[in-house]
């Protein structure tokens, strides 16, 4: 079956521990998707650690919608959730 790992990181996504686990999972024959959650490899803005979450989408409310978007695109008709009534 087709896993999810999501890693999750405060620094930038290039050499982070996304790359890392990629590696492991690839080297070791298992075929996963690895979605990263970091700070994209740019110059960042300056400001409050909260702002600075929401924007690069490492904030508490960011990781959950994006975890539940990535499980919602590979959902299988059997993993759906059947439509309330």
């Amino acid at each position: 079956t087709d896993r999810l790992v999501v890693t999750l990181e405060n620094h930038t996504v290039i050499g982070g521990l996304s790359e890392a686990v990629a590696s492991t999972l690839a080297f070791n024959g298992v075929g996963t998707r690895v979605v990263p959650i970091a700070l994209p490899d740019e110059f960042l803005a300056a400001g409050a650690l909260p702002t600075l979450h929401d924007r690069y989408g490492l904030s508490t409310d960011s990781i959950i919608s994006r975890v539940k978007a990535e499980l919602d695109a590979h959902a299988t008709p059997a993993d759906a959730t059947p439509p309330a009534v």
